[in-house]
């Protein structure tokens, strides 16, 4: 059966605003689902799990379920997996844990490809301790990460690899498998950053290689819970605790303050909400997601190709990334015209895009694109169709 993208606009009760989103980086629009069940267990549960009364023990059952989620999404255990508000908090907080790893005489290497979530901890914490940093650079033609650079940029002495599963401004998607296999040669660790790349991929740490796996829910339509997964869970016991608990054990060790369970249950309705995307889709939720999953590939890549096509025949616009191996989200210029204009170009028609990178971009500074106006981003969603793309086009042209 073809995916249903009628079907699954109708689970999203905010499409009917009359706006065109296509500004998935900024978070996804919500299915009902979500909502019905962060609103259901906000007047359920207790602010602890802790406890004997109905509420802790239904609250303690809603962290459980969350941390099943979110192993199921990336094929990870339940035991490895960290939850806290933003995995851009989370990173930091694993940046301080793994503080003592880099120190004088110790490297790390980072990608102009990455967010700065999974960047500016990594610099912190070893312009604190003098740890040597490299870089993984982009070629400027594709905004592809040669996968050839690590066997060069880690050496004996590097400890951590921070790189991205794919870019939220680009959409390229670098092969992680071999940075972690080279840092695994020189018994270093591999933080990957898989936000941009869980709405549309199969993720599997394992395949993936990477020691510890970011994501965060809204990026696939969920709460703001971010999650930290850990390959293998052991690893969380040997590394310095974050928690203010001095007796917390796994994954509590890195989570600070306490939990917000109506966001956790909302968070396991939005994992339960990608694996249904197809609804054909049988068998346990991992292979539920993986169906579902393979189902909007299909159809991203359709839809995408087109608007790919489409963008190239108009002559002020400039493509920002052509990557082959890719997430479907793209950056452009529009020539004689600032990213800021024709952001707010799109928005007078109701169509929302994203100015580069909330923050700033290293990526798109280092490609000069930020001295010459900047970029407008744009991706597609589960609920993105071929309409909306031709609205954007024409919008586009009309600048022209």
């Amino acid at each position: 059966m073809a995916y249903d993208v009628a079907r699954v606009r109708g689970l999203i009760p905010s499409l009917g605003d009359g706006w065109i989103h296509l500004d998935p980086q900024a978070g996804m629009q919500h299915p009902d689902s979500v909502s019905t069940a962060v609103s259901t267990a906000f007047r359920g549960s207790a602010a602890s799990h802790a406890g004997r009364h109905v509420s802790a023990r239904r609250s303690a059952a809603t962290l459980d379920a969350a941390r099943e989620a979110v192993a199921d999404l990336v094929g990870g255990d339940p035991a490895g997996v960290v939850l806290g508000q933003d995995r851009a908090v989370l990173l930091a907080w694993l940046a301080e844990a793994l503080s003592s790893r880099l120190g004088l005489g110790t490297g790390v290497v980072l990608s102009r490809l990455d967010e700065e979530a999974n960047v500016a901890p990594w610099l912190r914490v070893a312009n604190r301790y003098g740890a040597q940093v490299r870089w993984a650079e982009v070629e400027i033609d594709t905004c592809d990460l040669p996968s050839w650079q690590f066997a060069e940029l880690i050496g004996p002495t590097t400890r951590l690899v921070a790189l991205t599963a794919a870019s939220p401004i680009v959409g390229s998607a670098p092969d992680v498998r071999v940075a972690a296999d080279r840092i695994h040669e020189v018994g270093g660790l591999l933080v990957a950053d898989a936000v941009a790349a869980a709405p549309y991929a199969h993720v599997d740490i394992h395949e993936m290689g990477a020691d510890v796996l970011a994501v965060n829910a809204p990026s696939w339509g969920g709460p703001q819970i971010g999650a930290l997964i850990f390959r293998e869970p052991a690893l969380l016991d040997k590394i310095p605790a974050i928690s203010l608990n001095p007796y917390a054990t796994g994954p509590e060790r890195l989570e600070m303050g306490g939990h917000q369970y109506a966001l956790l249950a909302g968070l396991t309705a939005s994992i339960d909400y990608l694996a249904g995307l197809d609804e054909t889709a049988r068998g346990s939720r991992r292979e539920r997601l993986e169906t579902s999953i393979s189902s909007l590939q299909d159809y991203h890549d359709r839809i995408f190709d087109y608007l790919m096509a489409s963008l190239r025949r108009l002559p002020q616009v400039m493509l920002i990334g052509t990557s082959h191996s890719r997430v479907p989200t793209i950056s452009f210029t529009v020539a004689g015209v600032p990213a800021e204009k024709v952001s707010l170009h799109f928005a007078e028609r109701r169509i929302g895009t994203l100015v580069g990178e909330r923050g700033g971009s290293r990526l798109l500074d280092s490609l000069g694109v930020s001295d010459e106006g900047g970029a407008v981003t744009i991706g597609l969603a589960p609920y993105t169709t071929r309409y909306e793309i031709d609205q954007l086009v024409r919008a586009v042209a009309a600048l022209g």
